[in-house]
Formats: structure tokens, sequence, C-alpha cells
């Protein structure tokens, strides 16, 4: 169903570009290399574990966790626009 001046399909293809940005964001963030032994931010000694099962890590658990709630307060943008955000 097409509305205005879209044509068919437009909403599906909103949906699937929203989805592609997010996991190019995603893909990313994903670290690459060789792991690090102590966390960049704190210095804390970042488990082997932790260090073979995400080759290229940077930040101890603790220092992760911090990032990752920083960025879920990010707000989401509006791809579509309706007409109430664009009334606020």
């Amino acid at each position: 169903m097409a509305g205005g001046w879209t044509h068919d399909g437009a909403v599906q293809e909103q949906i699937e570009d929203t989805v592609e940005d997010a996991l190019q964001e995603v893909r990313s963030q994903l670290p690459e290399g060789e792991s690090q032994n102590h966390c960049s931010e704190c210095g804390e000694e970042i488990p082997q574990a932790r260090r073979q099962a995400l080759p290229g890590v940077r930040l101890c658990v603790a220092c992760q966790e911090e990032r990752d709630q920083e960025r879920q307060s990010t707000p989401l943008f509006n791809r579509r626009g309706s007409k109430d955000s664009q009334l606020r």
C-alpha cells in the first residue's frame, strides 16, 4: 500500500533500510585484531576466556557494559517523519 507520493512497497523498503543501517552500525563496532591483556579504560586485566571468546576485545566486562548502556540511551531517529512528529 502506497500513500501520497510514495510507490508500492515504500514502507517495506524503509523498514529494510532501517534494519540494514542498524546491522552496519553493530558490525562497525565489533572489535578486530589482537585482544589486549588489560582494559583500555580502567586498566584491569581482561580474563583469558574473554579474550579467546571475543578476538580483538579492548574493554573488560564492566567497562563494556557501561559503554553499552550509554549507547542504549541514544535516541532513535524517525526515518519516516510522520506528520505528528513534524508538528512537535
